[in-house]
């Protein structure tokens, strides 16, 4: 791969695994990148503090090293774009143009509309989204997601149980992910099988040991309200690993063909789903039905749209 002189200031609400793909993806064909993130010290990001810090943190970055600024979320392209010198590449996650806030909604589109240029990761914020962009996915790293004989993962991890095990693969106080709604689902569907059920959640693991827990379960369980994404459903989906999901984000397009796995809106479909999955106890297919872009396809996308917004 020929090496290049580009060299991108990324700036970041939070350093994401995906973002950290994308990064490397982009460092693998020669582009040197600086990360500024929000500062999150004592749990202030998010506040008008910590952005203000942060914007003084681009700043202090030193732009004129630097060829282009890529603001990642739409809530950091104001700031990308409130210095007058560089280019700036605005990538949307999803959830801040899809309906979550209509005031980040109205920050992110009119940040969009005052970009170099736009990308969005999946065809259902495309299709939500009217300002012009690229469909750019997030890369999926499938030499770490990948099938893993549940007995070993389930040894790794020290789940010691012959239950069926749910996996809810995040924090149970995010409200938008609806941990109570969870909670019902596999109650429900614990008294209609002849064999215990029983519910378990990460969050904090290593995104390298994410792997292991999703193959320790028998099925991936999203109720979220909102999603961007969600990542887990192709990072499940790359596991072989069974994924029940609300119809969010780019959960229907991405489980479309995919076997034992399932998308639906109410609870009594999930319950139904979610029992038919766990009855059958088999992989799901997901991983050769599924399209999984890798972390070189980014790469390549993205360092063709910085050259072309540099005029190369």
């Amino acid at each position: 791969m020929p090496r290049t002189d580009l060299d991108v200031l990324q700036v970041v609400t939070t350093a994401s695994p995906f973002f950290e793909q994308q990064v490397r993806a982009l460092e693998d064909r020669g582009v040197s990148c600086t990360t500024v993130a929000v500062p999150d010290a004592d749990g202030a990001a998010g506040t008008v503090d910590a952005y203000r810090r942060f914007y003084q943190r681009v700043l202090r970055a030193g732009l004129d090293d630097y060829d282009l600024v890529h603001a990642n979320y739409g809530l950091v392209g104001p700031f990308a774009l409130a210095q007058p010198t560089r280019p700036v590449v605005l990538t949307l996650w999803g959830s801040e143009v899809m309906g979550e806030s209509a005031r980040l909604s109205a920050v992110s589109s009119a940040a969009a509309r005052a970009s170099d240029r736009v990308v969005v990761p999946s065809a259902p914020i495309s299709d939500a989204f009217d300002v012009s962009h690229e469909v750019v996915p997030f890369p999926v790293d499938t030499g770490t997601f990948r099938p893993i004989e549940r007995s070993a993962a389930r040894a790794a991890v020290d789940w010691e149980t012959d239950a069926k095990v749910v996996l809810f693969p995040y924090h149970p106080d995010r409200d938008v992910k609806d941990y109570p709604r969870a909670e019902r689902i596999v109650a429900a569907v614990d008294d209609r099988l002849d064999e215990p059920v029983e519910l378990r959640w990460i969050w904090g693991v290593p995104h390298d040991e994410v792997p292991q827990y999703m193959n320790a379960s028998d099925a991936v369980l999203v109720t979220s309200s909102h999603e961007s994404g969600p990542m887990v459903v192709k990072e499940a989906a790359a596991c072989n690993v069974p994924v029940v999901s609300t119809s969010v984000g780019f959960a229907p397009a991405a489980l479309d063909g995919v076997s034992r796995s399932h998308v639906r809106e109410t609870d009594d479909g999930l319950v139904d789903a979610l029992a038919s999955v766990l009855a059958a106890g088999e992989r799901s297919d997901g991983r050769s039905v599924l399209e999984l872009p890798d972390r070189e396809q980014t790469g390549e996308r993205l360092h063709a749209i910085y050259r072309d917004v540099l005029g190369e």
